[in-house]
């Protein structure tokens, strides 16, 4: 089975459609599929449910398909980065599940290991916890958090062999894998393609049972999100 597509926009043919939940991996502008974000965005879809930690910022990420309204309802841990993010909230244009970054990790990871629902401490007493479920183990208060089971998952790793077998790069791993297992289909955009095999065993870090579709971006963009630099480098 051929998993490699010539291009993003050929990746997501024929399985992106209006109304789909998504799942994109990345923290902050770190790790996220730049090419197939793209590709989302040229291919019109519209009235998504995005599941990402960030929401990108205006105009890159996840900030392109906010500008141009594809984007129906983010189910995010963080969004303070992006301006027409809280203008089209506060606005009451978009909608908004915040969710604890690690409960969003694990509703990811239980999600694609089958399990379809927890209970954790995170949230109990605040907006996180209303209208859900609440139950008391050994004298603790926990509310139940339903797993995410997304139509698609795009991820970005740093190297794929042809069997869709990954490798991610330092911290870009980040909510990559999670969201890869997650997904009913996952498409991967990837730096470098080798041969089935090229990667030893035991530095695969997902297996490619999990990968239905690879594209290759050898030159993503890797903008970084906040720049500092100290006054003594910038004299």
């Amino acid at each position: 089975m051929n998993k490699i597509y010539p291009s993003a926009e050929e990746a997501l043919k024929g399985i992106v459609k209006d109304g789909q939940l998504l799942a994109v991996g990345g923290f902050g502008l770190c790790g996220i599929p730049e090419a197939l974000i793209q590709a989302l965005h040229d291919s019109g879809v519209k009235n998504l449910t995005c599941i990402s930690n960030n929401a990108g910022v205006d105009g890159f990420g996840l900030g392109k398909l906010l500008e141009t309204r594809q984007i129906r309802k983010m189910i995010s841990s963080y969004v303070g980065e992006n301006k027409e993010f809280e203008r089209q909230f506060l606005a009451k244009e978009l909608e908004l599940e915040f969710t604890p970054q690690g409960t969003l990790a694990e509703k990811l990871r239980a999600g694609g290991a089958g399990i379809p629902a927890f209970f954790t401490k995170t949230g109990v007493g605040t907006i996180v916890a209303e209208g859900k479920e609440l139950r008391e183990f050994d004298g603790e208060t926990y509310v139940m958090e339903r797993s995410l089971v997304p139509d698609i998952s795009l991820v970005k790793a740093h190297v794929a062999d042809k069997s869709g077998n990954l490798q991610f790069r330092f911290t870009a791993r980040n909510f990559n894998p999670a969201a890869a297992m997650a997904g009913k289909i996952c498409i991967v955009e990837v730096e470098k393609i080798v041969e089935t095999g090229e990667i030893e065993p035991d530095q695969v870090h997902l297996p490619g049972i999990y990968v239905h579709r690879i594209v290759l971006n050898a030159h993503p963009e890797k903008r970084i999100e906040k720049r500092t630099i100290s006054e003594k480098a910038g004299a």
